[in-house]
């Protein structure tokens, strides 16, 4: 699924309302054969969600990573490096295991078509003319590390000193694993630029490395895989990045496995296409955390995947000064646990957002969820905002004859799954139309008169699923006329911990439950509530008598006046 290919037509389309997306068939096996490339369009809902993370993936060249079937350990050639100083260099294919130290390079430069191996067992690898470790030449190599070795490799010097500013640089794609139970470690220090940089492919399959970077901690150029091992980065700039910007099927990040953590200046995860997680532990902070404000010209997102970005397994821990998860495209969460903190937005796409499964928990943010189009079928959805909750948005402004008018191609619908929203401002909101046909969403809303718990220019349709709002009562919105499935609406006032209660003309309890904080008008709708007939709201014991269908009495009534435009940031530096 190649969205930087199509963007165009998806923007065009996303503005008569229509949903399109790319699939490829297949999966993408770790090898040096080109993944296909070819992709079709269809209709969102016929890609099974189950298949999102391996149809993209596909849909890109597959990243090299080595195995042990490509070294030969036993009969490695020793390098005892021996306190030396100046270049050891490496002209044939094979496995050579180094040892000792050097004030100087390691210098691989073997034939285009070889597969060459090194061996770490107990490195100290320093230079202060270039990288410390430099891949010149060679088609595969393997940097292996030795159960129980301790290995450093730091770069020293001015980035005018060589054009590959990293303590370890190929122009080959490069695997770092284990050599056997995985104890080896690596201690990579970059005082020039990057830490370790590959201008092919980068995968770490084994081993523990540490990073610490002017620039860019970990880079791969046509892409980055993770399958194993434990990577801790901090950067200066981004912390794992890939960046090829020339091909459509590269510049992407795979994280299948092992545990990352991020401390970045810049944005933690960044790939110039895709970002896939499906099983890796991931916990970054970028920009100082939610607790901090990037600056204009700093991007400083959490993870960033400027196409796609699909969330399918595996766990994830944000804290950003900008966007937690953001996509100039879009971002499908299927799987795994997410644990969003942002003084930005929680998860934002400029296009698309799905939520079909997985655990997300959005701590803290200035808007929740925002994309032009959002839908959310399942998983269960937490979210703390101090504006919107949830935000459909296209980021175009509302013509000044019409400033209500609702925005085309623009729509937020809740159909599965369940979501609790705390927000400041407008709880679920959308500039164009909003439907509620399934699952459970709750809502507790903002507090001042200028927002509603629920907001939209066409006015909240509801077909299905159990709906509860409160908030305050200046700008309360009923669900509109449009609405097939039942609903109550009162003027009722309760505090954080009251119990609010709805019954039928029998006494019968039809819903329970309790405000999280203070409330003015309450909204709710479930299968049990038939338009006309009377029910009891009580709000810790004090009883308001309703009836089925009628609007709040000073509010906005649901409709077309019911919604404002809402704000839509696509990320303080517009990308």
């Amino acid at each position: 699924m190649n969205l930087r290919r199509t963007a165009t037509a998806i923007t065009a389309l996303i503005g008569t309302g229509a949903l399109i997306t790319a699939c490829a068939t297949g999966t993408s096996e770790p090898s040096d054969v080109s993944g296909t490339t070819e992709s079709t369009t269809a209709e969102y809902s016929n890609i099974a969600v189950d298949e999102l993370a391996s149809q993209v993936l596909a849909d890109n060249d597959a990243t090299t990573i080595l195995d042990d079937s490509d070294w030969d350990a036993a009969n490695a050639t020793a390098i005892d490096l021996d306190d030396e100083s100046g270049t050891v260099e490496i002209t044939e294919a094979g496995t050579y295991q180094l040892s000792g130290s050097l004030e100087g390079q390691v210098i691989v430069s073997a034939a285009e078509d070889a597969t060459v191996a090194l061996i770490l067992d107990g490195v100290a690898i320093s230079s202060d003319a270039g990288p410390a470790i430099y891949i010149q030449s060679a088609d595969d190599v393997a940097l292996l590390l030795a159960d129980g070795s301790s290995n450093t490799v730091s770069d020293e010097g001015s980035s005018e000193s060589t054009e590959e500013n990293a303590a370890i640089a190929s122009e080959a794609d490069l695997t770092i694993a284990a050599a056997g139970e995985g104890t080896g470690t690596l201690t990579v220090t970059g005082t020039v630029e990057d830490g370790i940089s590959s201008d092919d492919d980068l995968a770490i399959t084994g081993g523990n490395i540490t990073v610490t970077a002017v620039d860019e901690g970990l880079r791969g150029k046509d892409s980055f895989a993770m399958t194993g091992g434990e990577a801790t980065v901090t950067a200066g700039g981004d912390g794992i990045k890939s960046n090829n910007d020339e091909d459509e099927t590269r510049g992407y990040i795979n994280l299948a496995g092992g545990t990352i953590t991020v401390t970045s200046d810049g944005d933690a995860i960044s790939a110039e296409t895709d970002v896939v997680l499906t099983g890796a532990t991931v916990s970054v902070v970028s920009g100082g955390g939610s607790s901090q404000e990037a600056a204009e010209d700093v991007s400083a997102k959490g993870v960033k995947g400027s196409a796609i970005v699909v969330l399918a397994g595996g766990s994830l821990a944000v804290d950003a000064a900008d966007d937690a998860v953001h996509s100039n495209g879009e971002v499908h969460v299927v799987g795994g646990d997410l644990t969003l903190a942002s003084a930005d937005d929680g998860i934002h796409a400029d296009l698309l957002l799905e939520i079909a499964g997985g655990a997300v928990d959005v701590t803290e943010s200035y808007e929740g969820l925002e994309a032009a189009v959002i839908e959310i079928t399942g998983g269960d959805t937490n979210i703390v905002a101090s504006d919107d909750g949830i935000n459909a948005s296209s980021g175009t402004s509302a013509t000044s004859m019409d400033p209500m008018a609702a925005e085309d191609g623009v729509s937020l619908t809740m159909a599965g799954g369940t979501v609790t929203i705390d927000a400041g401002g407008d709880g679920f909101d959308s500039n164009g139309t909003a439907l509620v046909s399934g699952g459970t969403l709750v809502i507790n809303g903002p507090l001042d008169g200028g927002n509603g718990a629920l907001d939209s220019a066409s006015g909240v349709e509801v077909t299905g699923g159990t709906l509860i709002a409160v908030g305050s009562a200046g700008m309360a919105e009923s669900p509109n006329s449009e609405s097939s499935q039942g609903w109550v609406a009162a003027t009722a006032s309760g505090t954080a911990g009251s119990t609010i209660e709805l019954l039928d003309a029998n006494g019968t309890s039809l819903i329970e439950w309790e405000a999280s904080k203070d409330f003015a008008t309450v909204v709710i709708s479930t299968s049990d509530i038939v338009t006309g007939e009377s029910y009891v709201l009580s709000v810790d014991g004090t009883e308001t008598e309703v009836t089925a269908g009628e609007a709040l009495a000073g509010g906005m009534g649901g409709g077309p006046m019911g919604g404002g435009q809402g704000d839509f940031a696509p990320g303080r530096d517009g990308n």
